[in-house]
């Protein structure tokens, strides 16, 4: 992703929403996946999302916040740093439950709904999840929403009452950080809270570094015998 692409990714966190002594750093990956729309793709995401994080804690970060809802490295990070590591997925669904009973999780083609499925499945959460719905639009992940709101917008919102109206949804997750754009508008016209993925995982890290709090050592046990070397290797 070129410097055009980090920074449509960086628009979706306001300067007014940061708290004051926080500061954002968004960062691509060196290399990856293209789309994820694959189980070969969720491979890739996963490693690469892991390699470019390993480093995070050494270099004096506070946290680690992963930018996709398919939270890709998220329990590696964990077991790997000491420092809290959040996923916009596990974060939103449970911003969600917060707010409502169930949920629908509305992207832009079901080629990510595996995805979804693979973290609900590891947060537990299929039992409150009502829906898995797309707009069947293959996505842009650089230029992200910028020209196609007319269109795109439109279509999220009906798509989002079909899973309020058929499927129980009283919250809607949107499926992806690259469909931020879209959030303020959904949550304008929906009679249901809107969940901005991206921006609930980064009041999410913000709270848990102001409070001290870090994921289970426990849960997410450090390796006995580390390689970081041979991961740094893999980036030739």
């Amino acid at each position: 992703m070129d410097q055009a692409g980090v920074a449509n990714r960086r628009s979706q966190l306001p300067d007014a929403l940061i708290a004051p002594g926080f500061v954002p750093e968004f960062e691509a990956v060196k290399w990856g996946a293209a789309l994820g729309d694959s189980y070969h793709d969720m491979l890739l995401m996963d490693w690469t999302v892991f390699q470019a994080g390993i480093d995070a804690e050494d270099q004096g970060y506070a946290a680690v916040v992963v930018d996709t809802v398919s939270d890709s490295g998220v329990r590696a990070l964990r077991s790997r740093l000491s420092i809290p590591v959040i996923g916009p997925g596990e974060a939103a669904f449970h911003a969600a439950m917060l707010l409502g009973k169930s949920f629908t999780v509305l992207t832009m083609w079901p080629q990510w709904f595996p995805l979804y499925e693979k973290t609900l499945g590891d947060y537990a959460l299929g039992d409150r999840c009502a829906s898995l719905r797309s707009i069947d639009t293959r996505p842009d992940v650089t230029e992200l929403l910028a020209g196609k709101e007319e269109v795109i917008f439109e279509k999220l919102r009906a798509e989002a009452l079909l899973a309020i109206e058929e499927d129980g949804a009283d919250a809607i997750v949107l499926g992806s950080t690259t469909m931020h754009q879209s959030a303020a508008y959904l949550a304008s016209v929906l009679p249901v809270p809107v969940i901005n993925p991206g921006v609930v995982a980064w009041k999410t890290a913000e709270m848990l570094v102001s409070l001290g709090l870090n994921h289970s050592k426990k849960a997410f046990p450090s390796p006995e015998v580390g390689k970081d070397a041979d991961i740094r290797r893999g980036w030739a």
